[in-house]
């Protein structure tokens, strides 16, 4: 098993992500498309979680493949940013069609991210706009870190990001698009390692090894600070050809990344939401195989959730500071 070659989500053949950003407001968009419909689903384990058109998703539901995947910032507003993103495929034909229309099929979640220091007075919601921007956007490249909806994240004691990462592993690709806004912490204590460090290729976050946590020490959180904010949400995806059952369980099996990173996780104030992915280029080889995807999607949530935080870059009126800002 080895990171593939840009160690993001787009090492899985066809997949492309755009950003957009406001720094007036510290907040942001990123969407998750492809060139052809892919095959989704979704698994939410946290206690607060805001999204739409997840109920298309459930194995048993009509519609079998989207267009796109949304995540944003904006708390219920965020929530408009689909519309945005729905304009742009329907611009180039891009849709579920029905009666002489193509539809798009756009998923999204968000994450609240309402008081982090930035200018939230908007008299037209800015989301629609930048969720156009993030689709005009995709690539198979793009920024980690404050970019994108992980502009304004914040997590315990740390301002969060957009993390991404990958695993080639037998064949098939598996990677991993993660906002990182957690209501718990994600290094060790008071020192720089990351809880997720046992999960570290080479020095992606820093390679600085495992901390010592002290089990009698409840983690800080952000539920005795002003800005309760919170919300894992992620992507994670495999070129390996998978059912909506399937992808399911892929996204079930990835909520694990999620608690091997952030002490804790899915609390009642989170809204931790991970969407399981399939292109389909690759058939499974092994009854066996789904079984290592969805471990292998849980090691690169891991690190993608670390990789966020470890390059998140410092911003005037910040509320809390960088990983980098705090320990070099």
């Amino acid at each position: 098993m080895r990171p593939g070659p840009k160690n993001l989500i787009t090492d899985v053949a066809g997949l492309l992500v755009g950003n957009a950003a406001d720094e007036t407001v510290k907040t942001g968009v990123t969407v998750l498309t492809a060139a052809d419909p892919f095959t989704a689903s979704v698994h939410v384990m946290g206690g607060a979680p805001g999204t739409r058109e997840t109920d298309l998703l459930a194995p048993d539901r009509t519609v079998e493949r989207v267009d796109a995947l949304v995540l944003s910032g904006g708390s219920a507003f965020g929530l408009d940013a689909a519309q945005g993103v729905s304009d742009g495929l329907r611009a180039i034909g891009r849709g579920f069609a029905v009666h002489g229309m193509t539809v798009p099929i756009v998923p999204a979640a968000i994450i609240f991210d309402l008081a982090n220091g930035g200018d939230k007075g908007w008299t037209t919601s800015p989301y629609p706009a930048l969720g156009r921007n993030a689709f005009d956007a995709a690539s198979e490249t793009f920024a980690l870190g404050t970019a994108g909806a992980g502009t304004g994240a914040t997590v315990a004691d740390l301002k969060g990001g957009l993390g991404s990462v990958s695993a080639m592993w037998n064949g098939y690709t598996v990677g991993a698009l993660v906002v990182v806004n957690a209501v718990g912490q994600v290094t060790v204590g008071d020192g720089p390692q990351f809880h997720a460090s046992g999960c570290e290729f080479g020095d992606e976050f820093g390679g600085l090894g495992q901390g010592i946590a002290d089990p009698t020490r409840l983690a800080p959180t952000k539920v005795t600070q002003s800005d309760r904010e919170a919300t894992v949400i992620a992507i994670v995806a495999t070129d390996a050809r998978l059912s909506k059952a399937q992808a399911a369980r892929l996204a079930v099996m990835a909520h694990d990344g999620i608690a091997r990173a952030v002490r804790p996780s899915h609390a009642p104030m989170d809204g931790d939401v991970v969407f399981g992915v399939s292109t389909g280029a690759r058939d499974l080889s092994s009854p066996t195989d789904l079984m290592w995807l969805g471990h292998l999607g849980a090691l690169c949530l891991s690190r993608a959730i670390a990789r966020g935080v470890y390059h998140a870059i410092d911003a005037p009126d910040d509320v809390k500071p960088t990983w980098r800002g705090r320990f070099g």
